[in-house]
């Protein structure tokens, strides 16, 4: 009879019917094998009758090895939604947006200068094109992350080759056809739609033709980047990603002393994204080495990328809709000037979406992976994302209601200042908002229903229009700021409780961010409410205060307080 025991003390055993083995010695010493747990350090006794013989040992050395074997082949990957790796990751994107954001306000000036206002009016089209050729992928980049997140959280990489380079070969063939597509109407865009002046159409016309050559590197580029996110590589794309932004802005000066032509430039910023396609690639099979031992093709994952992805790009369709097509009433509705005083404050609270993006940018794949693995893990995940951007947004945002005809005033005058600053206000009350809503958004997506926030801004469109209408019409600019604010505001609420029926949370988890929501937009309209400068910088200390104290208190778990006043003690040490 066999028994499997650890070891106390040296006259007693405790017994044991399962166990989890990491290393296993075998010692002929009155018939025992001894098992160390490398985690635990105990040892466990495997005890034989007297009859036993060596080769009963190693039988039994057998069978415990092949069961270890096959207990770590099935034990799920939880590193990947690891919060320490998640937070690292979030930095590393933050430098990946704010770095290139820095290199591009110091290199468009002598752009403008060398180049001419035509000229980069056409580099400015040229960016658009290439940021939209991305949406050509049909959204297959993003479910990509998505299932190959799925597949490494399961430890199913075996089964990722396959799908990863059916994945590429379709993103090229979509990209082929793009560019195909794009040098077809290149003509009628350059000498019809567009008015270029005559002396500048051969270069704009070279330009369409090099920009719809590298719409391939462009597609296949977001397969690739869409690998490596699911691995959570967000420090190597960041590497990658910021010298190839820069690139796009500080590499064009290198052509400026041989020619002010548009060519060279528009070459130079073809022959970045061909070199961010290599890296990007080469990144890939450095990361995943079973990519170079196996290629192959998967007719069967065809169909449900197109699926999946057709509903992500469906909504990265409508959202640019929605964001733009209030400055079209606005120039039609009342006038073409107007459109400046919606324009500049808009540019302004869209930056705050920085944050957001580089927290929903690692959650996407952590999300697809816990949810495979533990669904628990999930909703904790959700909750102190959700947490974390309330605690960094609402502060820029609060500081920015109070003092937002002062900050018009210094960056564009007593005109901007008068006629921008409610809009300014009604436009941060809403991408505080939108914010938080990123959240849902993207488990919506990574739990394979992004139809449900595609579906959402289909029945959202019609009815934002007729509510932007009526608003130009009756309040002017400000108007289009409240419409817009209201529909983000709405539209957090009901991803919320979308999300909710995906995932389901304890009700409380609704209950309190929709009382410091409402919290939230109460001090908001304090601060915004006097006209004296003073009072609203008093209010403003005050709300920040509070807010501080509350979060601190109540924000905040016990560990999270320790990890924060260690960091900070470090830095003061420093």
């Amino acid at each position: 009879m066999v028994s499997i025991c650890r070891r106390e003390t040296h006259n007693k055993t405790n017994c044991k019917s399962h166990f989890s083995l990491k290393r296993v010695v075998f010692i002929l010493l009155t018939n025992e094998l001894i098992i160390v747990d490398d985690e635990t350090g105990n040892n466990w006794i495997k005890t034989v009758g007297a009859s036993g013989a060596p080769s009963a040992h190693m039988a039994f050395l057998a069978v415990l090895a092949e069961k270890e074997s096959r207990m770590s082949a099935a034990a799920p990957n939880t590193n990947l939604t690891s919060g320490r790796l998640l937070a690292r990751n979030t930095v590393w994107n933050l430098l990946g947006t704010l770095l290139p954001m820095a290199v591009a306000v110091v290199s468009i000036p002598p752009l403008v200068r060398a180049l001419g206002l035509d000229r980069f009016g056409l580099l400015s089209l040229a960016w658009v094109v290439i940021g939209y050729f991305s949406l050509l992928d049909v959204g297959i980049g993003r479910a990509l992350t998505k299932l190959v997140a799925e597949k490494l959280g399961t430890n199913e990489e075996q089964s990722v080759p396959p799908l990863a380079w059916t994945s590429l070969l379709l993103l090229f063939v979509l990209g082929v056809l793009g560019g195909l597509v794009t040098l077809a109407v290149s003509g009628l865009l350059v000498h019809e739609m567009l008015k270029i002046p005559a002396t500048l159409q051969s270069e704009a016309l070279s330009s369409f033709h090099l920009l719809a050559l590298s719409i391939p590197t462009v597609t296949v580029t977001s397969g690739l980047r869409g690998i490596l996110e699911a691995q959570q590589r967000f420090r190597l794309l960041n590497l990658i990603r910021i010298p190839m932004s820069i690139f796009s802005f500080a590499g064009l000066l290198l052509a400026l002393p041989f020619s002010h032509s548009l060519v060279p430039v528009i070459t130079i910023l073809v022959v970045g994204r061909v070199l961010g396609l290599l890296a990007h690639f080469f990144a890939c099979l450095h990361t995943m080495p079973l990519l170079r031992h196996s290629f192959g093709l998967q007719r069967s994952v065809i169909l449900p990328l197109i699926k999946l992805g057709g509903w992500m790009n469906l909504t990265n369709l409508l959202s640019p809709i929605m964001v733009y097509l209030d400055r079209f009433l606005i120039g039609a509705l009342i006038s073409v000037g107007a459109v400046a005083y919606y324009t500049a404050p808009f540019e302004i609270v869209t930056r705050f979406a920085v944050i957001p993006g580089a927290v929903t940018g690692v959650l996407f794949p952590a999300f697809a992976t816990s949810l495979a693995l533990d669904p628990e893990r999930t909703k904790v995940l959700l909750s102190r994302g959700v947490k974390y951007i309330f605690l960094a947004v609402f502060p820029i945002v609060l500081l920015t209601a109070a003092f937002a005809p002062e900050a018009l005033h210094l960056w564009l005058g007593d005109v901007f200042a008068s006629n921008g600053s409610s809009v300014l206000r009604w436009l941060a009350a809403g991408i505080f908002a939108n914010c938080l809503a990123q959240l849902p958004y993207v488990l919506l997506q990574s739990a394979g229903r992004p139809d449900i926030p595609a579906k959402l801004q289909l029945v959202e469109l019609p009815l934002y229009v007729v509510g932007l209408v009526f608003l130009v019409k009756a309040f002017g600019v400000r108007g289009a700021a409240i419409a817009w604010a209201s529909r983000l505001i709405i539209e957090a609420f009901l991803l919320f409780l979308l999300a909710h029926r995906i995932l389901p949370h304890n009700p409380g988890f609704l209950l309190r961010l929709s009382t410091a929501a409402a919290a939230g937009y109460m001090a908001i309209y304090a601060v915004t409410f006097p006209g004296s400068v003073a009072v609203r910088a008093g209010l403003l200390i005050l709300s920040m205060f509070v807010f501080g104290l509350v979060s601190w208190r109540r924000g905040l778990n016990p560990s999270e307080r320790v990890f924060f006043t260690r960091r900070t003690e470090r830095i003061v040490q420093n």
